[in-house]
C-alpha cells in the first residue's frame, strides 16, 4: 500500500544513496577518516529518518485503517508488536 509519506522515504533513501556513493569515492581516494565518519554519519541519519517516517505512517493508517475496518484486534496488535520492533 502506498501511502504520502513514501516519497519523502524515497527522497530520503536516495540522499543516503548519494552519500554511500561519495563514501565509495572518498574512500577510493583516500580522503580522511573524520570526512568518511561524517558523511556515515549522515548515511545512518537519513535512514533513520526514513524508517521511522515509514513506521509511524504505517501506524497512522494501515493499523488504524485495519482497527476500524473491523479486522481482528489480536492480529493488529500482532502487527504493531512486529513493526514497533524496528523503532
Amino acid at each position: 500500500m502506498i501511502h504520502e509519506s513514501h516519497d519523502k522515504v524515497l527522497n530520503r533513501l536516495k540522499r543516503a544513496h548519494g552519500h554511500l556513493h561519495k563514501i565509495l569515492d572518498m574512500m577510493e581516494k583516500e580522503r580522511s577518516c573524520v570526512d568518511i565518519a561524517q558523511q556515515l554519519h549522515a548515511v545512518e541519519s537519513a535512514v533513520q529518518k526514513a524508517k521511522k517516517l515509514l513506521i509511524q505512517d504505517h501506524i497512522d493508517h494501515c493499523l488504524e485503517s485495519a482497527v476500524l475496518s473491523g479486522r481482528k484486534s489480536d492480529d493488529v496488535l500482532a502487527e504493531f508488536k512486529e513493526i514497533s520492533k524496528y523503532l
